[in-house]
């Protein structure tokens, strides 16, 4: 039984009582990009200031749902917010998707049409990694996460995941590749092979995911959508098929040693924990365990710490409504024998990229979750009592963040993006001098 099933059966049910609106907000609604210098963390106009309320003050899109447990939404904003000084590091990118720093400091990014980069950390970005192989970019498919080897200072071998063109459709993919930098921050991907498909192939365009992380173990955790579409989203509740599952494999992309199902009949080995919608976030915490975030649909985006074995829900049980307005399903929140999510959000952020903090910038965001907003179009920080949300702040960015990354200079990095597919800015977040 996880943590959350625990206190969910040790909690009394709490009614918020909230009124119904019409705020709407889904995967991909519309944000625009920008590069503004923001002074502080204050809530928007018209939020509760802060240490006084949560954060989120609109009305939710459903209104009847009550959170399983007091902690499970809507938490307070914490009494003292740091005060943020936003820079610019790189500007007029491609349509970014991921990031990730190498060891020297520079960053390798993955645009969504298929190129890879090295940018220095002074924002000079080399030209085209040649060698990636072809991706499905259109609609949200493209070139997706990329992640470093945990010996890549001797290897220099990385991890990347892209929508894979197929003869019957397409699917998310993770390929290992040994990157070969050359001195004008370029150079080449070598031999490249694809480690891991995700299947069924499907012929659609949305809910690809997907984000990587590799732990202490070896262990790379690959985490997927569910294609989106009816039926063939239910199959995130079939472990038989690989749509809306946490995958957890060895570096060559074998099943792990100890996964829950690999000895199941009709099983797919390789499966960790499934019920999933649309995984765009994730990251380890100070202990190395998993943690996600996934899109909802019309409101319920979901903050988890996926755990071997458990099914978390989707598409039978969620918080939020379909995009359309009528229930999901039974239109019901919760099942014996499904996970409840550690916080969900009613109206949706619509989280992409995550990272958990750890740095000197911002001793009081030590232990949280940073997550990237693209419809609340900023940083959302969840400041953690254990295993559950302590608070909740937002940082006004005024632009999509499809990524986040802290720094090794303990600044917190930003992706920004504009939805249709425009150039993308890097921002460096840091603490505003007195």
């Amino acid at each position: 039984m996880s943590d959350i099933t625990t206190r969910l059966l040790a909690s009394t049910v709490l009614a918020v009582g909230l009124i119904a609106g019409p705020a709407f907000a889904q995967d991909d609604a519309n944000g625009d990009t920008g590069t503004e210098q923001v002074e502080g963390a204050a809530p928007a106009e018209g939020d509760e200031a802060a240490g006084t309320g949560p954060v989120e003050t609109a009305a939710p899109n459903a209104p009847d749902q009550e959170p399983a447990f007091p902690e499970q939404t809507r938490a307070d904003q914490p009494a003292e917010m740091p005060q943020i000084d936003v820079q610019t590091v790189a500007e007029d990118l491609p349509h970014l998707w991921a990031m990730e720093f190498l060891p020297d400091g520079r960053m390798l990014v993955t645009a969504k049409d298929g190129a890879m980069h090295i940018i220095t950390a002074e924002g000079e970005v080399g030209p085209e990694i040649s060698g990636v192989p072809e991706v499905a970019a259109a609609g949200q498919g493209g070139l997706l996460d990329v992640i470093l080897a945990p010996d890549f200072e001797e290897s220099n071998r990385i991890f990347f995941s892209f929508a894979e063109p197929r003869d019957d459709g397409n699917g998310t993919s993770v390929a290992s590749a040994t990157l070969v930098a050359d001195e004008e921050n370029g150079g080449a991907l070598e031999d490249v092979e694809v480690i891991f498909q995700q299947m069924p192939s499907y012929d659609g365009d949305k809910h690809f995911g997907s984000r990587l992380e590799i732990d202490a173990d070896n262990a790379l955790f690959i985490a997927v959508g569910e294609r989106s579409d009816e039926p063939i989203r239910d199959q995130a509740q079939d472990l038989e098929s690989g749509l809306g599952k946490v995958f957890r494999v060895t570096l060559e992309g074998e099943p792990f040693e100890g996964n829950p199902f690999i000895d199941e009949d009709g099983a797919q080995p390789e499966i960790f924990s499934y019920g999933h919608r649309n995984i765009q976030s994730a990251t380890l915490d100070g202990e190395g365990r998993l943690w996600t975030v996934e899109h909802g649909p019309r409101g319920g985006d979901e903050l988890n710490r996926p755990e071997a074995g458990l099914n978390y829900g989707w598409p039978t049980i969620t918080y939020g409504i379909a995009y359309g307005g009528q229930e999901i399903g039974e239109g019901i929140t919760q099942m014996d024998g499904m996970e409840q999510p550690v916080y969900y959000w009613d109206p949706s952020p619509a989280p992409s990229g995550m990272d958990y903090y750890e740095g000197e910038e911002f001793p009081e965001w030590e232990g949280a979750f940073l997550i990237g907003g693209l419809v609340s179009q900023g940083l959302i920080v969840l400041r953690m009592d254990g295993d559950m949300v302590a608070s909740e702040e937002r940082i006004a960015l005024d632009a999509r963040i499809r990524d986040v990354r802290v720094g090794p200079d303990g600044a917190v990095y930003a992706v920004t993006e504009d939805r249709d597919g425009g150039s993308s800015t890097i921002l460096r977040l840091a603490r505003a001098q007195d």
